[in-house]
């Protein structure tokens, strides 16, 4: 991994005072300059008082509020507010997603074969078996997306999703809840970013555990992945534009003669 790369870690968090202290550490643990930004999304199980003491206590670390309950797509928006690096990762607080994955999902950006990178729990890692329903809802919901980015993803929903930093801040973001996936996969079709995917490891909980995402945030992807393909899409980036973030105007020329432009 290079060593000029920093990679902005961004964790919205939301009522995760049991797994709070470990994520941070397994961030840190990997080895890789990291720029950590949490942003608390109003908890009330105590995470909150514990962000504050770290805030107090950890310089290091860039740490927000939100002063109401707002939703996942808006804390990854105030996160990106914040955010220096060359490169951002979207880190859920639960523990479901194993920082130790970071390496290889990097490595496509960095060997400059790609803008974007989605960790799919579908493509054979080890993971927890848990909800026949919840893996066809994803599996329906990819296929839905794919059907109007003309993409060939296998996890439009996962949690693992890596951005070079001028691509994600150039997006058009609004959602606040968990449309952030949707509207998001929606976005990187329409600026054409080359877009890799990579098996990662899933240690998915039950709701006992503290899931959140229910059957009426399923029900809302459809409205979203409609809403973001057909009703609200970004206009087709200019050459100029994708060579922000691709670099090369060679590689563009490639990719544009693959795409059929030229």
């Amino acid at each position: 991994m290079s060593e000029q790369l920093t990679v902005s870690v961004l964790i919205p968090v939301y009522n995760e005072c049991d797994t709070i202290h470990e994520v941070i550490e397994r961030v840190r643990s990997v080895p890789i300059k990291t720029e950590i930004i949490l942003v608390d999304d109003y908890s009330v199980d105590g995470t909150r008082e514990i962000l504050r003491k770290l805030a107090e206590s950890d310089k290091e670390l860039k740490i927000h509020f939100h002063d109401v309950n707002r939703g996942k797509g808006a804390a990854i928006r105030t996160a990106l507010q914040h955010a220096t690096g060359d490169v951002v990762i979207i880190q859920d607080a639960d523990m479901e997603y194993d920082p130790v994955e970071y390496p290889r999902l990097l490595a496509p950006i960095e060997q400059g074969v790609a803008d974007v990178v989605y960790g799919s729990r579908f493509l054979g890692g080890a993971h927890r078996v848990l909800f026949f329903w919840h893996e066809l809802g994803n599996k329906f919901l990819t296929l839905l997306s794919n059907v109007l980015t003309n993409l060939n993803l296998t996890d439009m929903e996962t949690g693992y999703k890596v951005f070079k930093i001028e691509v994600l801040k150039q997006m058009r973001l609004t959602t606040d809840r968990f449309g952030f996936e949707p509207e998001v996969t929606a976005r990187i079709a329409q600026m054409r970013c080359r877009i890799y995917e990579l098996p990662i490891s899933y240690w998915g909980r039950d709701y006992g555990a503290g899931k959140k995402i229910t059957w009426r945030d399923g029900v809302a992807a459809f409205w979203h992945i409609f809403k973001f393909n057909v009703l609200d899409r970004m206009p087709t980036p200019t050459r100029e534009e994708r060579l922000a973030w691709q670099g090369s105007r060679a590689q563009l020329e490639i990719e544009e003669e693959e795409e059929g432009l030229v």
